[in-house]
């Protein structure tokens, strides 16, 4: 039955691509530096030209609805669980039975109707400065103590991270656990939410908080930075704890891509997603932009080395999807502003 399955789909993605079609378009919501190394090489190896338009999340997504079936896109690249969800729920994505992609990517970090596959991992984990918070911090749990009151720097409700890491809670611990933890997390502001995960890191380094929730490509990509001393300088004071070791693991999310319905070239859309799976990408995701291979046993950079090695949450990422709505509700209910 599966193996009919993946012959029908092979054969009206065929009759849908154009003859001799040499190209491929994405839509990319990644920095397009970040993406070229991996662009380039699927170009060199497959000989297929890419075409990018890049831009932010939400209005790559609004610009696919518009376009309609007019759309020249045929992959959508972002990220965020969240938002690949978005664009599932928006009707844009077509399923795609490929056994490359279910091979080399858990199942963890797929979509459950193959709409959308994780292609790196990225960890959003608790950074501690060199003043050492005033109470043990080992769980996502321990950021609601009291004795934490005033210490933590962290993005707004606004940002899909500190939504999907809310949704995994809501997941995990049920609703109103999560609305406890969310209240008390707020509670321990240092101030206001404002910036990006690089501001939490220099707020926390300039002494206004001792404790960051971010993700680990920019404290990486601070570490890395040759033309920047301050952000070298205010990383260097950051020690990384990974989350809830001894049970589920620290919370994890992907970026990731999926193939439009309305793409005009389908095949050539999924060697695209095929390749940036495969060990040479997941090499160059781990080595340019700091982040996790989606597959095991890809070695890594120094950086993301020197941190050890970590247990991930292995929930399926499809539920913070599913819990984003919810936990954006909650975080208003509580004033995470």
């Amino acid at each position: 039955m599966k193996k009919a399955l993946i012959f029908t789909l092979v054969a009206v993605v065929s009759a849908c691509q154009p003859q001799g079609s040499n190209e491929v378009n994405l839509y990319s919501a990644r920095q397009e530096a970040l993406m070229q190394p991996l662009l380039e090489a699927f170009t060199k190896e497959t000989g297929i030209k890419v075409n990018v338009i890049s831009g932010k999340a939400d209005a790559l997504l609004t610009r696919i609805k518009s376009e309609a079936g007019n759309s020249p896109a045929d992959v959508l690249l972002t990220t965020d669980a969240g938002r690949l969800h978005r664009a599932k729920t928006a009707d844009v994505f077509m399923p795609v039975e490929s056994a490359i992609l279910n091979s080399r990517i858990p199942s963890q970090y797929r979509d459950r109707d193959q709409q959308w596959f994780g292609l790196s991992v990225r960890a959003r984990p608790i950074l501690v400065t060199e003043a050492v918070p005033a109470t043990p911090i080992t769980r996502y749990e321990d950021l609601a103590k009291p004795e934490l009151r005033g210490q933590i720097c962290i993005r707004s409700s606004g940002n899909i991270y500190n939504q999907s890491l809310t949704a995994s809670l809501l997941e995990q611990l049920g609703e109103a656990p999560t609305q406890a933890w969310a209240k008390a997390l707020v509670s321990n502001f240092a101030r206001q939410p404002q910036g990006g995960d690089r501001d939490q890191i220099r707020a926390a380094a300039a002494g206004q908080c001792s404790v960051v929730v971010a993700n680990t490509y920019y404290l990486a990509n601070m570490l890395a930075s040759q033309d920047n001393s301050d952000d070298f300088a205010a990383a260097s004071k950051m020690r990384v704890i990974w989350p809830n070791q001894n049970d589920r693991g620290a919370h994890v999310n992907v970026s990731g891509a999926g193939v439009l319905k309305a793409a005009p070239n389908k095949i050539n859309a999924i060697k695209l997603i095929e390749f940036l799976v495969s060990d040479s990408a997941q090499r160059i995701y781990a080595d340019v932009n700091f982040e996790y291979p989606i597959k095991e046993n890809i070695e890594l950079n120094q950086i993301l080395n020197s941190w050890g090695k970590f247990k991930a949450d292995n929930l399926n990422l499809s539920k913070l999807g599913d819990n984003n709505a919810a936990s954006v509700k909650l975080m208003d209910r509580v004033g995470w502003k």
